[in-house]
């Protein structure tokens, strides 16, 4: 065996090793690029927004007095803006109220008509656990079909890729995510990563919510109610 041969076989043997690592990395990274990109294809700026029925806003923390953090009150100002304008017919809040002391979606709706928004207009999802359970419960018990998802710019691809799945027909606002807590707000962004992985299995296996239960006519009521 000639001499070039023999030393082209480690060669070949690199290159293969190398050609492995990069389907193994972009194997790896599928999910969160599907994610990430499936999201940032459905945003717009808030002045650009199409016409929607809902808009559907995520819960984010609330205050010890509990009013809404500072993150969730600039979601609650966006929804507010998109139906002063007439974008949306309806704001669906979901969020968490597993305790007592706890109580998102009532905090965005005192929230919201405190700032103008008729309490009919308000629909509530006590239920919305996380990202994932949100989108699907709004549109598998209030009937979504169309809507509005708003939140933090480094959130709102994840959100907005879950309704999607979902099967709602999204469009994603982002609103501000500076924060006076920097380091929280870094932390929340590096949880984006594995949270984009756990979005695309939820969506791959069609997980259901915590909580489905039975079907809510709250949002087609508040969109009857604003001549729908």
């Amino acid at each position: 065996m000639s001499d070039d041969a023999t030393a082209g076989r480690p060669r070949r043997r690199r290159v293969r090793l190398l050609v492995g690592a990069l389907v193994v990395v972009l194997l790896l990274a599928l999910p969160l690029l599907v994610v990430q990109g499936v999201g940032r294809a459905h945003e717009r700026a808030l002045a650009d927004v199409p016409d929607h029925t809902v808009a559907l806003v995520l819960g984010a923390g609330l205050h010890p007095d509990g009013t809404p953090s500072t993150y969730l009150a600039r979601r609650l100002d966006a929804a507010k803006t998109l139906y002063d304008q007439g974008t949306v017919k309806a704001i669906l809040v979901s969020g968490d109220n597993s305790t007592v002391t706890h109580d998102e979606p009532t905090a965005m709706r005192d929230y919201l008509v405190e700032h103008g928004v008729p309490s009919d207009a308000i629909v509530l999802d006590y239920a919305g656990f996380d990202t994932h359970d949100s989108c699907v419960r709004a549109h598998k018990i209030f009937g979504v079909d169309d809507a509005v998802v708003i939140s933090q710019t480094y959130h709102v691809p994840r959100a907005a890729f879950s309704c999607t799945a979902a099967g709602i027909n999204t469009t994603g606002v982002a609103v501000s995510a500076s924060s006076v807590t920097p380091t929280q707000a870094v932390l929340w962004r590096v949880r984006e990563i594995p949270a984009s992985y756990k979005a695309a299995w939820d969506a791959l296996v069609g997980r259901d919510p915590v909580h489905l239960g039975k079907q809510e006519t709250g949002v087609r009521d508040a969109l009857a109610g604003a001549g729908e």
